[in-house]
């Protein structure tokens, strides 16, 4: 265990839109080290999002923005053991782990999609998720519902 938590280290932004959430996107999305793959992904995803959006007004990044806000969470639940019975308590999620869990939840369900190459997984999922639909959209709902079914056992929050 450790005597004092981590100190968060400094995000450079990244080189195209000088935006540190990109970068922490792109952070996640990253296998072996390959951060420049990552990246090259990531901003082709954009480019199809920028080619395929109707909504003329927002550019891509907006969009992108847009489809992560629309992912976040804001409740979950969390196992607590009570006298011998684990109950799933719902309780508030802080703003930084929000962010984490919906870019988390959008990567892993842009892999799950069926169209070729991880650019055009990542737009498709981005387009769904800034319509409010697709599998990342349909995480965060059940989360939540999840959250509002055990909403008795909040009396349990530590």
């Amino acid at each position: 265990m450790r005597k004092r938590q981590a100190k968060k280290r400094p995000l450079l932004p990244d080189p195209r839109f000088n935006d540190q959430l990109v970068t922490r996107f792109v952070n996640m999305m990253m296998w072996d080290g390959k951060k420049s793959v990552a990246f090259g992904v990531f901003y082709d995803a954009i480019d199809i999002v920028d080619a395929k959006k109707t909504d003329e007004e927002k550019t891509a990044l907006e969009l992108w923005k847009d489809a992560l806000s629309n992912v976040m969470p804001h409740v979950e639940v969390r196992s607590r053991r009570v006298g011998g019975a684990t109950f799933q308590i719902p309780m508030q999620i802080r703003p930084d782990r929000k962010i984490s869990t919906a870019m988390k939840w959008l990567i892993s369900y842009a892999r799950k999609r069926n169209e070729k190459g991880m650019a055009q997984r990542l737009a498709g999922e981005i387009l769904a998720a800034a319509k409010e639909e697709g599998a990342a959209v349909k995480k965060r709902t059940d989360t939540h519902k999840m959250a509002e079914a055990n909403k008795a056992f909040s009396h349990f929050r530590f």
